[in-house]
């Protein structure tokens, strides 16, 4: 009998030693996944600082003349209120006024900025600043009647809003 009763005290034994190693094995388990979620937590947030910087970098480089350009606008008025008072007929002065205002517009453009002058269009509340409105008949109502101030997009961000005089509805 004494060894019926070693005999049943080894297979328990060895059943509670094959109980820890099992329970010692899940929790080993539970800790590996907790890892590799961590891990794949970390990589997708070093992911998405990476696009985060790239997105920076890119509206960096789109807008990196925008002081410059913003700072040549008046330059832009200075030539278009030279070329209307200059009238019409050609010159040597409205001539070389009008191609020194294209190449500027020129270098402007290739760097992304572009002219609106909205005389006749709709208007536009993102792109055009109402001053005031007036009884236009020939007309359409809300159409831009007048243009006192040319505006102008950036990389298709507005950068000044054209102020316009608008035809009442």
């Amino acid at each position: 009998m004494n060894q019926d009763q070693h005999e049943t005290e080894s297979v328990q034994s060895a059943a509670e030693a094959d109980l820890a190693l099992h329970d010692q094995l899940e929790q080993l388990r539970g800790e590996l996944e907790q890892v590799k979620a961590d891990a794949l937590r970390e990589r997708a947030d070093l992911d998405n600082q990476r696009k985060r910087v790239a997105r920076d970098v890119e509206q960096a480089r789109r807008f990196a003349n925008e002081k410059l350009l913003g700072e040549l606008l008046p330059v832009f008025d200075s030539l278009d209120a030279g070329l209307q008072a200059a009238g019409d007929q050609a010159s040597p002065l409205r001539d070389g006024l009008d191609l020194t205002y294209k190449q500027l517009l020129k270098v402007a453009g290739d760097n992304g900025l572009t002219l609106l002058d909205p005389a006749g269009q709709a208007f536009n509340p993102e792109h055009h600043q109402a001053i005031s409105q007036v009884d236009a008949g020939g007309a359409a109502p809300g159409s831009v009647v007048q243009v006192f101030q040319k505006g102008y997009l950036l990389n298709d961000r507005l950068l000044r809003p054209a102020l316009v005089v608008v035809a009442r509805d």
